[in-house]
């Protein structure tokens, strides 16, 4: 059933931040990422016994990097809020119901506004583009047989990827991003902030730096049905669809 409208903008419940203040949230996420992928990762590879070392390095370092940026979301909201009372952190990071911008009406058949935005993802998926080296380009790895031999009955390495999806496109980018971030650019970037937010989201891939250019287009698939429905969740469904399609093709793998 559809909620009353709701004629309340919800920019009031948070503040702006400064660009400085943006950009070191950016800075936060990305530098982290960055780092593990390209500097640890490599070390942890040489400390590593089995089969494909680096994939296992990786697996293990992005999922850590991921659950920083929920740590961060956490640390930043409780500072802001001064709690972390469900009701305020709801309201906060934009964990509500979307709302249509027109009629003001809140969740119903307002959520049926998702499905093109999936359909857009998913055009995004299906654009060429740059691939990385297979160890590091995840998609490329489990197309090969090397990805194949290595999940196969490994139901320890399938949790890991499980845990990585979750804080990928739930708790850990798209909350960052869509709930902390997105929110609080319009006072810098006006009218502008979903196209700041897709651009900083394209360029924080500093950890696999050839989706980078097709991850532009996140601009108008998470950062914009985000910002015009004003609910974080809008940019978690559409992201977490991918999630799902990688759950799937690993759970192949493990039961092949």
């Amino acid at each position: 059933m559809e909620q009353a409208p709701d004629n309340v903008d919800r920019h009031e419940a948070v503040r702006q931040y400064s660009l400085a203040e943006i950009l070191a949230v950016w800075a936060a996420a990305a530098v982290p990422m960055g780092a593990l992928a390209w500097i640890v990762a490599p070390w942890l590879e040489d400390q590593l016994g089995g089969d494909e070392p680096l994939a296992q390095a990786l697996l293990l370092l992005l999922t850590a990097g991921l659950v920083w940026q929920f740590v961060l979301v956490l640390i930043l909201t409780r500072r802001e809020l001064g709690t972390l009372r469900w009701s305020r952190v709801r309201e906060a990071l934009w964990l509500r119901s979307p709302r249509d911008p027109r009629s003001g009406r809140v969740g119903g058949r307002v959520w049926l506004w998702v499905l093109p935005f999936l359909v857009l993802f998913a055009l995004e998926e299906a654009i060429p583009g740059f691939t990385g080296p297979v160890s590091r380009d995840f998609g490329e790895f489990l197309d090969s047989n090397r990805g194949e031999e290595f999940f196969r009955g490994e139901w320890g390495w399938f949790a890991v990827v499980v845990v990585l999806a979750v804080f990928n496109t739930v708790l850990g980018e798209e909350l960052l991003f869509r709930g902390l971030l997105l929110p609080r650019m319009r006072g810098v970037f006006g009218r502008g902030d979903f196209v700041a937010n897709g651009v900083l989201f394209a360029v924080y891939h500093l950890h696999t730096p050839w989706v980078i250019p097709t991850a532009l287009v996140d601009i108008f698939a998470l950062a914009y049905p985000s910002r015009r429905f004003q609910s974080a969740w809008m940019g978690i469904i559409v992201h977490s669809a991918q999630s799902v399609v990688i759950i799937i093709a690993v759970l192949t793998l493990v039961l092949g």
